[in-house]
């Protein structure tokens, strides 16, 4: 089997299954309601949706940094602990960057590790491997301020790959960029991906970005969130120009975007 094609072979035992998932939060906001999926190993998983469907509100929910409402989040794979929480590999990726503005790009990426009681010089090689590893090789040293957005965006990714997470979450990680940077952004992470065999779980609510990246796309309807179609998008990998200008991308584009036009509450009266 070639390489390139791992991430595509996926066993039946879901990595993650998300059971009748609900989230209202205290103010009345009835943010999900009813979510099944089961998240594959080794996939690569999109929450597409409008604005407010809950989207981020899922990741977060996969992420353990807050806890549904109804339904429950298992992770069938996963070791847990002595209080009986799983314990996840999980990388977080959020909208913005969030780096340290004062801290350098090695500083930014070394966070983590250094929060987990590791020593700089230990794992100084480690850091930079992942800074070279989002194309930044020569950057260490250099402060956010000197950067572009879509460099800030790559130290964001490096400081998430850095824990070698087997899970990486991303929380519409390139909606503020330039066309032509996203475009580079998701050539380089599918490269990043298929390297790495992670498992990822990606909100966006380009049709566009999803039908590109994407083994397969989780269509959610406007609040309260729920699934409302899962697509398969079993092109192969690698990715790339000749993909996003063929006819096949076109269709799957087309499907996901009739898929997503079904979910709006006045689609009917479209034309």
């Amino acid at each position: 089997m070639d390489a390139a094609e791992a991430p595509t072979q996926m066993p039946t035992r879901p990595l993650i299954d998300i059971c009748g998932v609900a989230k209202t939060y205290s103010g009345g906001t009835h943010a999900l309601q009813g979510i099944d999926l089961a998240v594959r190993q080794g996939e690569f998983l999109s929450l597409l949706g409008p604005s407010g469907c809950g989207k981020s509100t899922l990741l977060r929910l996969i992420a353990g940094l807050g806890e549904p409402s109804a339904g429950r989040i298992e992770w069938p794979s996963a070791t847990y602990d002595a209080a009986g929480r799983p314990e996840r590999s999980l990388g977080f990726v959020f909208q913005e960057p969030t780096l340290m503005p004062w801290a350098t790009v090695f500083d930014n990426v070394f966070l983590p590790l250094r929060l987990a009681g590791q020593r700089r010089r230990a794992v100084a090689l480690r850091v930079e491997e992942a800074i070279a590893q989002v194309g930044l090789g020569g950057f260490a040293r250099a402060y956010p301020r000197q950067l572009s957005g879509g460099m800030r965006m790559r130290v964001s990714i490096a400081r998430a790959l850095v824990m070698h997470p087997k899970v990486l979450l991303m929380d519409e990680p390139f909606a503020a960029l330039d066309e032509i940077t996203r475009m580079r952004l998701n050539d380089d992470l599918l490269r990043l991906w298929q390297a790495g065999h992670w498992t990822v779980i990606f909100v966006t609510h380009s049709v566009y970005e999803s039908a590109f990246l994407s083994s397969r796309i989780a269509v959610m309807g406007a609040r309260p969130g729920r699934i409302a179609e899962l697509i398969e998008v079993p092109a192969p990998y690698p990715r790339d120009e000749a993909f996003r200008t063929s006819a096949e991308y076109n269709e799957y584009c087309r499907r996901t975007s009739a898929a997503l036009r079904a979910t709006l509450p006045d689609a009917g009266a479209l034309p």
